[in-house]
């Protein structure tokens, strides 16, 4: 059984939400990405989202933006990042992780390579924002083939497609809470709640919630009506503002609890 299909059966019989935090892999550097992951999960987090460093990102804000090129000034690779599950797994991280990539690396790897060190790796699911519903066909036969969960992002746009979308789901399904790209919002898009309720009639599988979400308000605001909630760019912008900490030996602990913190502060 898949370790995403686990975690959300586990939260479901405890009546918890899941706490999906986003974060870039690299970023300032794969040690301190481990160090921060084990944070996380001693935080509270249930799942993670290994984002994959780009240069050109279709869904991402400006604060994951400069992660990137934080990362990418240190050549990160798509490999480098599907490494860093298996490094956080040997330094006794439990919890599933979610590659968070856009296609083009993933082309230019090799699908079924892709798919093999996946695998190999630990990684339990994926995100690729930049491959619609319909060229997937290919992608989705080889991670089904892995019990590897592909994981749509639906927008509220049209109602047709997202039920579509959501059907074919595997894993779970990410809602969008806001049109436009990642990035902390004081306020979601008008239709939301209809539109979780459109998800929810679509599919069985549980459902999590994203884009803009950045405090505990917000989180419990949509824990009423989803199974998960992803938080990235406010924890992105938590390690950018730790990065003086981070930097030093001396201080590194004090850099990730202020962390860590603000991820206890979201848990409900």
């Amino acid at each position: 059984m898949n370790l995403i299909d686990q975690t959300f059966a586990k939260l479901k019989e405890e009546g918890k939400t899941a706490l999906i935090p986003f974060l870039t892999t690299g970023d300032p550097d794969l040690e301190t990405t481990i160090a921060i992951i084990q944070q996380l999960e001693q935080s509270g987090a249930d799942l993670i989202e290994l984002g994959v460093p780009y240069s050109d990102p279709l869904a991402d804000g400006p604060v994951i933006q400069r992660a990137s090129e934080r990362a990418l000034v240190n050549r990160i690779s798509i490999r480098d990042c599907i490494d860093t599950a298996e490094k956080a797994r040997q330094a006794g991280v439990k919890l599933p992780f979610i590659l968070f990539t856009y296609f083009n690396p993933v082309l230019q790897f090799g699908l079924e390579s892709f798919m093999e060190l996946v695998k190999a790796k630990g990684i339990s699911g994926l995100i690729i924002p930049d491959l619609p519903m319909e060229e997937d066909e290919e992608v989705r036969a080889l991670a089904e083939a892995a019990d590897i969960h592909l994981i749509p992002l639906v927008a509220p746009t049209s109602k047709d497609r997202v039920v579509r979308i959501s059907r074919k789901a595997r894993g779970f399904v990410y809602c969008v809470s806001s049109l436009g790209v990642t990035g902390v919002r004081a306020e979601f898009h008008s239709g939301i709640d209809d539109f979780l309720s459109t998800v929810r009639e679509a599919t069985d599988l549980p459902i999590a919630v994203g884009f803009g979400i950045s405090s505990r308000e917000q989180v419990e605001r949509f824990s009423k009506s989803c199974d998960g909630v992803v938080v990235g760019s406010a924890i992105v912008r938590k390690i950018e503002e730790a990065l003086p900490l981070l930097a030093e030996a001396s201080s590194r602990e004090a850099g990730l609890r202020q962390i860590g913190e603000f991820v206890s502060e979201l848990k409900v």
